[in-house]
């Protein structure tokens, strides 16, 4: 599995984003950050040639939160975890950002996932965004794994999720 983050050298935010998949979305597409979807494997955080597994989706929005999207039917583990927090430390630039994780569809994270999401450094807040009983489960063992000085919560609406977050931008 690698991880793809965005890239933005200039502001513009594009007309169509993509989703995790690659295919054209409604991920809030008025929100996000001019952001190229980029491999880090020009960072050196991911293999070049596992291309063709799924993808983490990492990218800023233009309201300033980072999203993180799991890919669907898989199970996320400790190196995949690490990366994309690799990913969402570049984006946060030293500084602290809410951070919604989606994990609809998501088939499980493991312990060291866990352990890599409760140890963030980067998130002053996190929403966790799913809408099955399987990601309700997957979501409360996200938050009992948590710092208790980061807040978290979950929802089934992307759109409660982000409001929730809002706050948190400012900091």
């Amino acid at each position: 599995m690698t991880v793809e983050a965005p890239v933005a050298p200039d502001e513009e935010t594009p007309e169509v984003v993509q989703t995790v998949d690659g295919a054209p979305g409604d991920a809030a597409p008025s929100s996000s950050r001019p952001l190229a979807e980029t491999s880090l494997a020009g960072l050196g955080l991911a293999d070049p040639a596992a291309a063709a597994e799924p993808v983490i989706g990492v990218r800023q929005l233009k309201c300033g939160i980072i999203e993180v999207a799991l890919p669907p039917n898989q199970e996320i583990e400790g190196p995949e975890a690490r990366v994309a927090g690799a990913a969402v430390r570049a984006l946060a630039d030293g500084r602290r950002m809410p951070v919604m994780l989606v994990i609809s569809g998501a088939v499980g994270v493991s312990v060291e996932a866990r352990q890599v999401y409760a140890g963030s450094i980067a998130a002053s807040a996190c929403a966790i965004v799913g809408e099955t009983p399987v990601d309700r489960v997957i979501a409360h063992y996200l938050l009992r794994s948590k710092s208790d000085t980061i807040p978290a919560e979950f929802f089934r609406s992307r759109t409660e999720a982000l409001e929730w977050l809002r706050p948190y931008t400012s900091e």
